[in-house]
């Protein structure tokens, strides 16, 4: 066998043994390596693990992963609950309607999706559950809106897209999330909505709270949320910062907002949520330096290469490959995080986007919404798993509203491949490179 196959067969054979995704691409990396160059080549590992983490606009990965877990600890989302609860009121979806207004909010706080569906589920879940929704179903749709944090921007998973791929521009990126974000949240709504009139969930009773609090109130009360993605964004477009900076300002602010406005963050949090936020990015980190070695004997082998002409030569039509490659995404998205996926497919899939000649920017973004449906699809499914350990649920509850809001969500997945505009417009219209 070729050591293009050794090194494939290796890194299935460690994945279904078990081995964590950054030691298998390492191990698999280093068989290619042995095997098809020379055990001398091995003393590149030092320096392809750091070269892969040495690039600027790493830095604004954990300082948004920092950023959700400030915001979560704040009470930010209680506030926007109870904002979005007195602005709808008592109807049948309504607690629906809310959950899924919150988690596209907290989305353009953190960009992360696991976060946010932490955050939003302790707050909802209660109340949810005493409107009469079942837990099964309130964990699914939460996770699911939850998921759109990968869209909306800020989007850790579209800064790791704009690093892998060459020449595409992070803002481009993060205003092209925006409405296919907001799309998929509507999608996620209508079925919520339709289900929950359909078996009368809430009935139209005053939602818990809501009585007590009026909209001018709690408006008051969630501005200082509210204010964050406007604070992110709007900086961006006037260029008064790069994306990595807005992640420093989008910490400084939180920190800001928890410490001195909701008064629920103390010196001491914030101590232990770095630390957190350091575990966390360190896991991260850690993936994306060991794949730096499976990337480099990929690319000395001529594995990728071989595998994306394989991949054109599938076929000439280019709606049906597209087709073909989403479901393969799809997949991987049900097995693995978001960024195992980028690392892995991304050195295949670039050559076949330039024969293709399929714009970058949108591209990237039916990714992003394929990787974000994987989130909430079991088996692996990241969002739901921690939706039903926050509602002391099983997972396998969960697998038919799942396969629900997948269909919805897949709905939006197709609107935005058939109309690429939905993706191109904002970032055209604001003047960035697509």
């Amino acid at each position: 066998m070729s050591p293009d196959v050794w090194m494939i067969l290796a890194f299935a054979g460690l994945l279904i043994a078990g081995v964590p995704v950054a030691f298998s691409l390492a191990l698999s990396g280093a068989v290619g390596i042995v095997i098809g160059l020379s055990p001398d080549m091995l003393a590149t590992l030092g320096t392809n693990t750091y070269n892969s983490i040495a690039k600027y606009p790493l830095i604004a990965i954990p300082l948004f992963i920092l950023t959700g877990l400030i915001f979560e600890r704040s009470g930010v989302a209680l506030r926007l609950v109870r904002f979005a609860q007195a602005l709808i009121g008592p109807r049948h979806g309504g607690l629906a309607l809310v959950a899924v207004l919150v988690c596209m909010i907290m989305g353009g706080m953190s960009g992360s999706g696991p976060a946010d569906a932490a955050a939003v589920a302790m707050v909802m879940l209660p109340s949810m559950t005493k409107a009469g929704y079942p837990k099964p179903f309130s964990a699914t749709l939460i996770a699911a809106s939850a998921s759109t944090a990968i869209l909306i921007p800020p989007s850790v998973a579209l800064i790791l897209y704009s690093i892998v791929v060459p020449g595409v521009d992070l803002r481009a990126l993060f205003a092209a999330g925006l409405f296919p974000g907001i799309l998929a949240g509507i999608a996620l709504l209508v079925p919520a909505m339709i289900v929950s009139r359909r078996y009368g969930w809430e009935g139209g009773a005053p939602v818990e709270g809501a009585e007590q609090l009026s909209v001018r109130t709690t408006f008051k009360q969630a501005i200082p949320a509210l204010f964050a993605p406007v604070l992110i964004l709007g900086g961006l477009r006037s260029g008064l910062f790069t994306p990595t900076e807005a992640a420093v300002v989008a910490v400084a602010y939180g920190a800001l907002v928890g410490l001195f406005f909701t008064r629920e963050l103390s010196l001491r949090d914030l101590w232990e949520l770095l630390g957190e936020a350091a575990i966390i990015s360190g896991v991260v980190m850690l993936i994306i330096a060991l794949a730096g070695i499976f990337a480099w004997a990929g690319t000395m082998l001529g594995t990728f290469r071989h595998l994306a002409e394989w991949v054109i030569g599938l076929t000439d039509n280019g709606v049906l490959l597209l087709i073909l490659v989403m479901l393969a995404v799809l997949v991987a998205g049900m097995l693995l995080d978001a960024i195992s996926i980028y690392l892995i497919m991304m050195p295949i899939l670039i050559p076949v986007m330039q024969h293709f000649e399929w714009n970058p920017v949108w591209f990237g973004i039916l990714l992003a919404m394929n990787i974000a449906i994987g989130q909430f699809t079991p088996p692996v499914a990241v969002n739901l798993m921690v939706t039903t350990e926050v509602a002391k649920i099983r997972l396998e509850q969960t697998i038919g509203w799942a396969l629900l809001f997948v269909v919805a969500m897949g709905c939006a997945l197709a609107l935005v491949a058939l109309f690429p505009a939905i993706a191109l417009w904002l970032p055209t219209v604001l003047g960035y490179n697509i």
